[in-house]
C-alpha cells in the first residue's frame, strides 16, 4: 500500500486514513494470529524460523504503513492550523488597519 497526498476535503481525507488504518489494522491481526500458529505448529524447526522471519517482517511493514498514514494525517493537521492561524492573523491586521485610520487619510484641503 502507498501512502499519497490527495486534494479532496480533510474530512473525506480523514475517512479514507481511518478506512486504510482500520483495514491495515485487521491485516495486522491475521498476521499475528498467522504468527502465533506457526510458533505452536509442529512443522520442522528450520520451516518454522523462516516462516516467523516471513511473519515478522510482513507485521513489521504493516506497522510502518499505519505509522505513515498516522504522520500524514498528523502533517495535515499541522499544516491546516498553520493555514488557520495565518488567515486570523491576516484577519486581524486587517481589522486593525480599517479601525484606525492613517495620516494620509484624513487631511484636510484647506485653499
Amino acid at each position: 500500500m502507498q501512502v499519497s497526498a490527495t486534494t479532496s476535503s480533510s474530512g473525506a481525507q480523514g475517512d479514507r486514513a481511518a478506512i486504510a488504518i482500520a483495514q491495515l489494522v485487521k491485516q495486522l491481526r491475521e498476521l499475528t494470529k498467522q504468527l502465533l500458529n506457526v510458533a505452536t505448529s509442529d512443522m520442522e524447526a528450520k520451516a518454522k524460523e523462516v516462516m516467523v522471519k516471513l511473519l515478522q517482517a510482513q507485521i513489521q511493514m504493516v506497522q510502518q504503513q499505519i505509522a505513515a498514514i498516522q504522520a500524514q494525517i498528523q502533517q495535515q493537521q499541522l499544516d491546516s492550523q498553520k493555514k488557520t492561524q495565518a488567515e486570523q492573523e491576516t484577519r486581524s491586521r486587517e481589522s486593525g488597519r480599517n479601525g484606525m485610520p492613517g495620516l494620509g487619510r484624513f487631511v484636510d484641503a484647506y485653499g
